[in-house]
């Protein structure tokens, strides 16, 4: 009798035990981690160069990152690397103190990560609106592609058409067949064009040298006293703060990509783990790395830890035993594949004429904000920053408007006023102003059972709207608050000034 069990395929699998059960998902996920590994090489030597360290260091930082959050972390098929934007916060220090004290600030710098996830910061998360992270997909997207522009300025004219068949042979391979990744297929290809051909374009090897040993475990050689603490610690915090932010930025995009869950947490506390583990091991230290992470997702169909750790080993590999070899790919490759994963992540849905004309402004203004502040600074996480910052100001603007004053039928001799809507900063500072002060009569009666006292503010608004009509002889009433309103005002009202 056939056996009614479906097959198993790459996407319906997330743990590692499953996947070594499964012959075709293990393929997957063995041939995703080498084509990760492939496009880590050049990258990590570039991020060595803006931090100005040798290439070894940003290369042995890819490899322990993967290595250690594919153990550590809360997101499967996620990858870590050195990336430019550590590389650019920790420059200073390499500029003006030397090595020791880079390799210090990255394991202070984990250290700190590890306290926070601790502490809970990744729930911090669910305060970042959609419309900001459309702008942060969309901003990454150009950042992948301007990326990939030196490698197409001043250079032979072979690179052009070799960029070309790369991109064509990773949109068609795949209508074809999937059993190979067709990145690692364009890779294979245009090496061995090139090699055959004798073509001279720039490679791999002219980015820089390539380590030809281990790495291995040491102690940064800084002084252990308060004068070094206070050198590494602005740059230890700030490197905290921006890896976080992209890893778990990134970590909610592959559960949107892959429609699975994460453990944020575990992901915060994990990448600080991995950094302090790369400090000691003579790394500069990282975080989330959103292009290869879907090249690894989106491209090649991971899913699992597997292939974060196959990512690393496969560097280390490709790098110390087979160094002269990865050295002759060309860069043209290289780029296609990138160019292809920023035309993968760019959400086009979101700049769609339909999609534009039914989006609220203030949405289509925090999007265009966060992609204008990343590309400008080319800082994901200072886009995120003001992009979160912007939508909660559009958000507090939106809600001030709803909130009005009343005039309901009066009680007898006293004159009855309802607020409707929901009092804080920016609502309630125009509350003061929408109540008739000179015609108040004996008696006003506020009802504020349809509004909800927020903060201080508006406690200090309340007792204003009393201290006018109190001058004019007129006794107010305010009723019908809730429990929390009415614990907030009474903790509040007559102590805040006058």
């Amino acid at each position: 009798m056939p056996s009614t069990t479906p097959a198993v395929t790459p996407t319906d699998v997330t743990s590692v035990r499953a996947a070594l059960r499964s012959p075709r998902v293990l393929k997957t996920e063995v041939l995703a981690g080498l084509v990760v590994a492939l496009a880590l090489i050049p990258e990590a030597i570039s991020f060595s160069i803006i931090a100005g360290v040798d290439p070894r260091v940003g290369l042995f930082a890819s490899f322990t990152m993967a290595v250690s959050i594919a153990f550590l972390g809360g997101r499967p098929a996620m990858i870590s690397a050195a990336t430019g934007a550590v590389a650019l916060v920790i420059a200073p220090v390499v500029r003006d103190h030397g090595l020791d004290y880079l390799l210090a600030t990255v394991v202070l710098g984990g250290l700190m990560q590890v306290a926070m996830g601790l502490l809970g910061v990744a729930r911090l998360m669910r305060f970042v609106p959609r419309s900001v992270m459309v702008g942060f997909v969309n901003s990454l997207a150009i950042l992948i592609f301007m990326a990939q522009l030196p490698q197409l300025i001043d250079v032979p004219w072979a690179v052009y058409p070799m960029v070309a068949v790369g991109l064509l042979v990773i949109v068609l391979l795949p209508r074809v067949t999937t059993a190979v990744p067709s990145p690692l297929v364009a890779i294979v290809l245009l090496t061995a064009v090139t090699l055959l051909a004798s073509i001279n374009v720039p490679d791999v090897g002219g980015e820089g040298a390539l380590p030809d040993s281990l790495p291995g475990f040491l102690v940064p050689d800084v002084p252990l006293t308060l004068e070094t603490l206070q050198i590494i610690a602005p740059y230890a915090l700030a490197m905290a703060l921006v890896g976080l932010m992209e890893s778990l930025m990134t970590a909610k995009l592959v559960d949107d990509v892959t429609d699975t869950g994460s453990d944020k947490t575990r992901e915060a506390w994990g990448q600080g783990a991995a950094n302090v583990i790369t400090g000691f091991f003579g790394g500069m230290g990282g975080c989330a790395m959103i292009g290869q992470t879907m090249i690894n997702v989106k491209v090649s169909g991971a899913r699992t830890r597997l292939s974060t750790f196959l990512a690393g080993t496969f560097l280390l590999v490709l790098v110390v035993v087979l160094g002269d070899v990865v050295a002759l790919i060309p860069m043209a490759a290289l780029v296609a594949v990138m160019v292809m994963v920023s035309v993968a992540t760019f959400d086009w849905h979101s700049i769609r004429p339909a999609t534009l004309r039914r989006m609220p402004r203030s949405e289509l203004t925090v999007m265009v904000v966060t992609v204008a502040v990343v590309v400008w600074t080319h800082n994901l996480a200072i886009g995120v920053v003001v992009g979160v910052v912007v939508a909660m100001v559009m958000f507090a603007r939106r809600v001030a408007h709803f909130t009005q004053v009343v005039e309901a039928e009066p009680e007898g001799d006293a004159r009855v006023y309802r607020v409707v809507g929901e009092l804080f900063f920016a609502s309630s500072n125009e509350l003061v102003d929408q109540f008739d002060y000179a015609s108040g009569g004996p008696r006003v009666v506020i009802d504020m059972s349809e509004s909800h006292i927020w903060d201080a503010s508006t406690v200090a608004t309340l007792d204003a709207i009393e201290t006018k009509y109190a001058a004019r002889g007129t006794v107010v009433e305010i009723r019908g608050l809730n429990d929390d309103s009415t614990e907030r005002r009474d903790r509040l009202r007559g102590h805040l000034g006058g």
